[in-house]
């Protein structure tokens, strides 16, 4: 079924969702994916155009979506997003920190510029939307944070090591606040996802890795956004009510450890 196809099923009816990084890929995915649960969507990232375009895909289906395009790397941008949220629908329950990108080399090659950038989107980025929403969600003792690593950030990787800084950071950011905001009702998890998307084609296509990393998969394929975005919908939901402070892999397999 695809993402234009589904039906809406209620799950999150009456609460607010904010989802960066929902342009494309399985930001998108959970945009949709949250929409058609119930909720309304903030969608955010860099770029109005694909926001637009999952706003199209909600509506669609009977979803409602607003489209503010923000840079997760600027407080004061991150603030206006969380603003423009509570003036259109008063409150905000669920917060996706999906947005980012890579900037790929080797350590000994790595540029200062580079590091700073994709710790800046992953990790300063994801501690901005956390800090922008964490009060109205402790005001209304609800909130559903669910932030993103990957095996890079558990296990390391070769050729990233800015990348696999930042999301091992995003996996201390997430436990922290699910410690210190449990007594709000306020749950943090933290999700591994492994899908086909434009992060991921190099690896996905390129002969020389594509072989590697399937066999490291034990589920032996790289899956769709939408498959992954269950998880997310599941974290966001009443029936994880009790699950705070977690890794939790969405990736076939990939970061079992």
């Amino acid at each position: 079924m695809t993402s234009s196809e589904s039906t809406r099923s209620g799950g999150l009816d009456g609460r607010v969702a904010i989802v960066t990084g929902a342009g494309e890929g399985i930001g998108q995915a959970v945009a949709v994916r949250l929409a058609r649960e119930g909720a309304k969507v903030t969608l955010a990232s860099r770029r109005r155009e694909p926001l637009e375009e999952t706003k199209a895909l909600i509506e669609a289906t009977g979803g409602e979506a607003l489209v503010v395009p923000t840079d997760v790397g600027d407080w004061d941008a991150v603030q206006a997003m969380t603003a423009a949220t509570l003036d259109a629908w008063g409150q905000v329950d669920i917060l996706v920190t999906m947005a980012g990108f890579t900037k790929p080399s080797m350590i000994h090659k790595m540029s200062v510029d580079d590091w700073h950038a994709v710790m800046n989107v992953h990790l300063h980025g994801t501690f901005y939307c956390i800090r922008s929403v964490v009060g109205p969600m402790i005001e209304r003792t609800y909130g559903r944070i669910i932030t993103v690593t990957s095996v890079a950030g558990v296990s390391g990787t070769i050729g990233q090591v800015n990348y696999a800084a930042a999301k091992g950071g995003i996996v201390a950011l997430t436990k922290s606040c699910a410690r210190e905001l449990g007594r709000y009702r306020i749950t943090a998890n933290c999700v591994a996802p492994g899908a086909e998307t434009k992060m991921t084609q190099t690896i996905v296509n390129d002969p020389k890795f594509k072989d590697a990393y399937l066999a490291r998969i034990p589920l032996g394929y790289w899956a769709q956004p939408e498959e992954v975005a269950g998880t997310f919908a599941w974290l966001a939901s009443d029936d994880a009510a009790y699950t705070t402070g977690y890794i939790i892999g969405a990736d076939g397999g990939l970061s079992i450890h």
